[in-house]
């Protein structure tokens, strides 16, 4: 190809860009995110930053070494070898050793302690003697899944000790071994956990968390996007590079925002499946589509902020609301079905919720395709609604009363 034709061509390319409606939108918007690094934050930046914050405090992936208090009354062999047991199991840590209840319980209300167990005078006497003796377990259940994490830890180290003192006994009452372990355990408990069978928090939490700071910081951009043509009142200026038509301007508007936004999402899923190992076993296309369909109901969700709002400001503070109450209606948190009526007809406001749905059906239960299906058209139905505000945006945008407003 010779020179001349090469620059007959980027020539009919640079005039068809100008002349687009659709490019001229783009490429102007383009234009104003690189004249400020509010955009460049909002939509790259910040969701990264949030990512690696997460992933360290998640890094552990379970808690473990949670500070234990024990009450030694018996200060006998037995009650040494229960302390060390305890201090055994990754869930918990003995930090303190305690003279007295009184004590522990001040340590506890401090902070210091989450956990003690008080083991009462005479213990080793009356197991030896073939009487029951209780330990007593006082947990600090304030934090639920930490409290229930450390509860089964310890119940574990006191259940497998007891059962050891009982097979020691059946068998020197003469019983073979066999005999003695099915007397002691006559049910055995085959347990097979088929999802997160780790009890890991990153599987559990950061599947969501970081889906969410997409969330948080879509609706974020997007609002400031849109708001600041009203405030700066440049909605006219706009819409004429869309030739008058707001669909075509919020397309060529929202894109570069879209595309930025999925390379955070490519970012997050590299993170999800390939360095943590959260299971895939379902249609991983699904799950594409799912995010993709959040990021753009989340964008035209944010326009409706705005056409509602006619105002920067409010718009924000409703967006960081909107988005940060998305989790706990997800039903992750606390489920779905336990939740009374008005409270799961409220989960439905947030598509946030869809996409629980879909992650959780396509990536850790590995569902048939057909139950990521309904999310997506609840989806559509958000998105509808979002369209239908768009002759109030346009108002908003062309009339001056509403500009200059923070």
């Amino acid at each position: 190809m010779t020179k001349h034709k090469k620059h007959t061509i980027r020539e009919y390319e640079q005039t068809f860009l100008r002349k687009n409606p659709f490019f001229r939108v783009f490429l102007r918007e383009i234009d104003r995110m690189t004249g400020s690094t509010i955009y460049l934050f909002t939509t790259l930046i910040g969701p990264l930053i949030s990512f690696i914050i997460l992933l360290s405090v998640f890094s552990a992936g379970v808690p473990h070494n949670i500070p234990v208090g024990i009450v030694d009354m018996d200060n006998t062999n037995l009650s040494r070898k229960i302390s060390m047991w305890i201090n055994a199991t990754q869930e918990a840590e003995v930090t303190m050793q305690l003279p007295n209840q009184e004590e522990a319980y001040r340590q506890m209300a401090e902070g210091k302690l989450d956990a003690v167990i008080v083991i009462s005078e005479g213990t080793e006497k009356n197991i030896l003697k073939g009487v029951g003796q209780p330990v007593s377990v006082f947990i600090n259940n304030t934090n639920l899944l930490k409290g229930g994490y450390l509860q089964k830890g310890i119940y574990k180290a006191l259940a497998t000790l007891s059962g050891g003192i009982k097979l020691q006994v059946a068998m020197k009452s003469g019983l073979p071994e066999r005999q003695a372990k099915a007397k002691i355990q006559p049910v055995r408990l085959q347990q097979h956990v088929l999802f997160n069978p780790f009890g890991n928090y990153s599987y559990f939490l950061l599947s969501a968390l970081l889906p969410l700071m997409i969330v948080i910081f879509t609706l974020l951009s997007n609002v400031f996007a849109i708001g600041t043509e009203v405030r700066e009142g440049t909605g006219p200026e706009w819409l004429e590079h869309a030739n008058g038509s707001l669909i075509v301007g919020l397309a060529g508007k929202l894109l570069p925002y879209t595309m930025l936004l999925s390379v955070v999402t490519v970012v997050m899923n590299v993170v999800l499946f390939v360095q943590m190992g959260t299971p895939l076993r379902g249609n991983f296309a699904f799950i594409v589509m799912g995010e993709l369909g959040m990021i753009i109901t989340y964008q035209l969700l944010a326009a409706l902020l705005v056409a509602v709002t006619a105002n920067l400001r409010l718009a924000l503070s409703l967006a960081s609301a909107y988005a940060m109450m998305a989790l706990t209606f997800s039903g992750l948190t606390f489920p779905q079905f336990a939740m009374p009526l008005v409270a799961k007809a409220f989960s439905y406001l947030f598509p946030f919720t869809q996409w629980v749905k879909i992650f959780i059906s396509q990536a850790i239960r590995g569902e048939d395709a057909v139950h990521a299906i309904l999310p997506m058209t609840i989806y559509v139905l958000f998105i509808g609604l979002s369209v239908g505000f768009l002759p109030r945006l346009k108002r908003v945008l062309m009339e001056e009363r509403f500009w200059g407003k923070i």
